[in-house]
């Protein structure tokens, strides 16, 4: 099973324990990057991997003409806005600075969770490909500022709010229960990572197992101890 370094390699092994418990030999392979173990699950390299969510697969088949799909869920990494000034969304101030994340994708997804918060409007049909230029509505007067999504954590101290991912979230050490103010939904396609398979192993009860121990007793309590509430299973 491929995983990319961090939590995900991480909650790969809890896995491979409890899989071990139940007589399956799981072995991990980590990897640095987001497009190898795509690559590597296509090619037969490996048998699953866990590291994306259901839209990059999807858009790594388009890209390579490959069939991979999803058997399960693994965990979620929810985009949030956070904040060291502002304790509620709804507290947010007139002409308040806000960072949001300046590629492409998490900008997007970024802005599209302004609006889900009810803070901004995008204009009609533009979804996560959207930009600052299509805010349609700006009730409160919000002051954009793009940053890298890794510089967001340490922007807390000069912007309002900032809408950051989990893994910036987690290097950074920010606490979601005190900083956070608000996160994406639990089915948010964005959040929601996946275990992933060749299209024609779909039924394989070994890999099907797997799926299910992802969501054992011993891999939420292996999450909630290590990552206490910054990452939480997928449902």
């Amino acid at each position: 099973m491929g995983a990319t370094a961090g939590p995900h390699a991480e909650v790969a092994e809890a896995v491979a324990r409890e899989a071990e418990r139940q007589g399956m030999k799981v072995k991990v392979v980590e990897f640095s990057d987001y497009v190898t173990p795509d690559q590597a699950l296509a090619d037969g390299d490996l048998e699953l991997n866990s590291y994306q969510h259901e839209p990059f697969l999807q858009n790594f088949n388009k890209e390579k003409g490959a069939e991979l799909i999803p058997i399960g869920t693994t965990i979620l990494m929810r985009m949030g806005i956070y904040s060291d000034k502002v304790h509620d969304i709804a507290s947010v101030p007139e002409g308040a600075k806000v960072a949001i994340p300046n590629d492409p994708t998490n900008g997007g997804r970024g802005l599209v969770l302004l609006e889900k918060a009810g803070l901004i409007s995008l204009r009609e049909g533009v979804g996560f490909k959207g930009t600052v230029q299509d805010v349609a509505e700006n009730p409160r007067h919000l002051q954009f500022v793009e940053l890298e999504a890794a510089q967001l954590p340490r922007s807390l101290s000069d912007v309002d709010i900032a809408a950051i991912t989990m893994n910036y979230v987690m290097s950074g050490g920010l606490d979601v229960e005190k900083q956070g103010i608000f996160l994406e939904d639990r089915n948010e396609p964005l959040a929601v990572m996946i275990l992933a398979v060749r299209a024609k192993d779909k039924d394989n009860p070994d890999y099907r197992k797997i799926a299910e121990i992802f969501h054992s007793d011993a891999v939420k309590e292996f999450i909630a101890k290590q990552y206490k509430g910054t990452i939480v299973p997928a449902e």
